[in-house]
């Protein structure tokens, strides 16, 4: 079954008139990483060329191969005969994230919408993520309102991801975890993604001002492979979201974070003093009966410390500012000015 579904598949694929241009721009870009997904290739050209065709716009697909061990990167070439179909190979795997940023660095599209390699998202979606568009926003996030996985492994621990990542970056969505999603370029411009922070992408962008909104997507079951996730992803996101709400909030301005932990611990140190000092005068009790006096010298030293790194992260931004003639404002347009805006050079590298 699974080879008549790929021989139907390539037969929708390698259409008459399916040839493309390489060079130029498009309108929309899809980018699709996978990993181990030999089966599913032909399948989801079958269906999403077709739905791209249906657009009226031109496009291109990038399938962006994490280190394959499978057949996956066989039958990449094979869908490659349609020029529409660009395909990355990396030597190894090297995780999504990775993935993603190469097909934004390689993209040519206006506007570009990432999406998974399993099957599960739908392509019939891009259409209402380009009409959101249409109307005015930057950024459109699908939402699996009604998602097919399992509930206890995937789905539970998605939703408490989710509200965790709400609620620190103050960026409401219901669903980060959905890959298809919809930007315009200039939104993906500016900061490099490492980590598993492929999902923090929508955070950047509304912190650079980009208007953000979110619609429901459909979700298939998974039928063939299997999934690359699972509870250990948690804790890779609780990570990264600390990475990320340190870079985009205190990139230039780090002694706020570091002082205030600082001035932190060393306010516990005068507690732990005050205490271990009523104790002695009021109930008689020696100082070294009591851990108080180590945590009062352990506080102080760790809150000048703090301070210390927090001044020595200082001169480390001002370095990487100046050293690269950088600038932490960026300029979206000038009126009434003779000489044209400078090139943006606040985003990170």
């Amino acid at each position: 079954m699974t080879s008549s579904l790929r021989t139907r598949s390539m037969t929708l694929l390698l259409a008459p008139g399916s040839a493309a241009t390489d060079t130029g721009t498009v309108s929309v870009s899809v980018l699709i990483p996978v990993y181990n997904e030999e089966d599913n290739i032909a399948p989801l050209c079958g269906r999403l060329i077709p739905a791209l065709d249906g657009l009226g716009r031109s496009f291109e697909v990038i399938f962006v191969n994490d280190g394959s061990t499978d057949g996956t990167e066989a039958e990449l070439q094979r869908v490659a005969s349609d020029r529409r179909i660009r395909v990355i190979n990396f030597r190894r795997n090297v995780g999504q994230t990775a993935a993603m940023m190469a097909g934004i660095d390689h993209a040519r599209g206006d506007v570009i919408v990432p999406m998974d390699g399993d099957l599960q998202n739908d392509p019939q979606d891009i259409a209402g993520l380009l009409a959101k568009l249409d109307e005015g926003y930057d950024v459109v996030s699908g939402w699996r309102a009604d998602r097919q996985d399992g509930f206890l492994l995937r789905t539970l621990p998605s939703r408490m991801a989710n509200k965790l990542i709400s609620t620190i970056s103050g960026v409401k969505l219901n669903d980060y975890g959905c890959t298809l999603k919809a930007y315009r370029r200039q939104m993906l411009q500016g900061y490099r993604l490492y980590g598993e922070m492929h999902r923090f992408v929508p955070i950047y962008a509304r912190w650079q001002g980009a208007r953000l909104t979110e619609m429901p997507v459909r979700h298939h079951p998974r039928r063939h492979g299997q999934s690359k996730y699972g509870l250990e992803r948690v804790l890779k996101v609780v990570l990264d979201l600390v990475v990320v709400k340190f870079l985009t909030q205190y990139e230039t301005k780090p002694i706020y974070i570091f002082g205030f932990a600082g001035l932190m611990f060393m306010g516990l140190s005068v507690l732990a003093g005050i205490y271990a000092i009523y104790l002695k005068l009021v109930d008689g009790i020696s100082f070294i009966l009591t851990p108080l006096p180590l945590l009062v010298t352990m506080g102080l030293v760790t809150g000048v410390m703090c301070i210390l790194m927090g001044l020595l992260a200082e001169l480390l931004v001002r370095i990487y500012f100046e050293s690269q003639g950088k600038s932490h404002y960026s300029i979206k347009t000038m009126l009434n000015f003779d000489e044209p805006p400078p090139p943006d050079r606040s985003l990170r590298d």
